[in-house]
């Protein structure tokens, strides 16, 4: 039995998070692990991740298919990743509906027609860098890969400039895993707060962005709307997984091609675009590290003969398996031209992220502007000395300083 194994405690901080991952690998494909005191599978091997993320025998209803869901979720630190009502955490029927009414929001057409507007952030954002004295280190996380994100989801889901500071901090909390329980329990409360006055003030004055969507919004099927619990969590899931998911893929996408400037090269001769860099920074640092949670429906035998038993957590360790040596050719190295870039970055199955396309999107714009207008641009700290965000599931730096033009 899996509780009878001992567990291999993951870092909060992901300090070093590559290390932690070839161990995970090591393991063999599944590795028993405690996460902030709730133990779990972490599955590591890319083949048994997308059988199980396919699978009906794995879910991610926590209410259903979790037996110590009660007991945890008054404790855990990472409660909401579990306890939210959504399409992050539904199965079967209900995962269905509620997928239906939110993919109309990132339908092609909708991405394609925000193009105009994404550009335009961009390029205010890049004529302000430029507006910077010249010689001072500016640190490009704050000042490119968090406004873009916020500005987008803002733009998309209709917030208004004055809350979306609010919105910025609490979702940041969301993503902290050094935060404990009192303390995260204090950033739900505020984080459904600005929620709640996202929803006032959309009920009140409907616009044509996707909160006033959502809260209009009927399922073809059977005529329902989504509940006050869904509509926030919904919410609380597409801001979310739209903004510090892009802060982390602009943030290593910039501190890769610094720190690699043969890639840069690259991408400069034409040689590659700046499409691939972005899909092999996906693969190489995905902007999530581990994502909790699944449950086994029923008993999983594993390719190595152990069980996953039923009810037990599951804990998809997506940029451990991205680097799996069984999936790719030297799988540490960042390598633009790679012919196959396959990668777990925006889950798989049903559960596929629905804003890939905006993510790519912001991401390329960003990364064409910012290297279009600084060919210059470098580092201006060392790389061994930008530490980690400190988190087991976002994957990015605390900051990322650089001097915009040759000195």
């Amino acid at each position: 039995m899996a509780t009878q194994q001992p567990a291999l405690v993951l870092d909060p901080t992901g300090a070093d998070h590559h290390a932690e991952h070839r161990t995970l690998r090591e393991g063999g494909p599944a590795t028993w692990v405690d996460v902030l005191g709730v133990q779990a599978w972490s599955v590591s091997d890319p083949a048994l991740l997308k059988r199980l993320l396919t699978s009906p025998d794995v879910s991610k209803d926590a209410r259903a298919h979790w037996p110590a869901f009660g007991e945890v979720v008054g404790t855990w630190p990472l409660a909401l990743w579990v306890a939210v009502e959504n399409m992050f955490t539904a199965y079967g029927p209900d995962h269905r509906k509620l997928r239906r009414l939110v993919a109309p929001a990132f339908s092609a057409r909708r991405v394609d027609a925000m193009r105009p507007a994404v550009e335009a952030m961009v390029t205010g954002l890049v004529d302000r860098l430029a507006q910077l004295p010249a010689g001072e280190p500016v640190d490009l996380r704050q000042e490119l890969a968090y406004p873009l994100p916020i500005a987008v989801i803002g733009h998309l889901m209709g917030v208004p400039e004055e809350q979306r500071p609010d919105f910025r901090a609490v979702v940041d909390g969301v993503f902290d895993t050094t935060l404990d329980q009192a303390e995260a329990h204090a950033n739900t409360a505020r984080l459904y707060e600005v929620l709640d006055q996202l929803i006032a003030t959309k009920s009140a004055d409907p616009g044509d962005d996707t909160t006033s969507l959502l809260i209009a919004a009927r399922d073809d099927e059977d005529g329902a709307r989504l509940s006050p619990d869904e509509l926030r969590d919904t919410l609380l899931l597409m801001i979310s997984a739209g903004y510090e998911t892009t802060v982390n893929v602009i943030d290593q996408a910039v501190h890769t091609l610094l720190t690699r400037p043969d890639q840069l090269a690259l991408v400069r001769k034409g040689e590659v675009t700046w499409a691939d860099v972005v899909e092999e920074t996906l693969r190489h640092e995905p902007a999530v590290k581990h994502l909790p949670l699944r449950y086994a429906v029923t008993d999983i035998a594993l390719p190595d003969g152990r069980t996953i038993a039923r009810g037990e957590p599951i804990l998809a360790s997506y940029a451990a398996a991205n680097r799996h040596p069984d999936w790719h050719e030297d799988a540490d190295t960042f390598d633009a031209t790679r012919t196959v870039k396959e990668h777990l970055a925006f889950g798989h199955g049903v559960h596929f992220c629905l804003g890939a396309p905006l993510a790519r999107m912001e991401v390329t714009l960003a990364l064409e502007s910012l290297f279009g207008r600084f060919p210059d641009v470098r580092l201006a700290a060392p790389a061994e000395e930008l530490p980690p965000v400190p988190s087991l599931i976002s994957n990015g730096h605390q900051r990322l300083p650089v001097l915009l033009h040759a000195g």
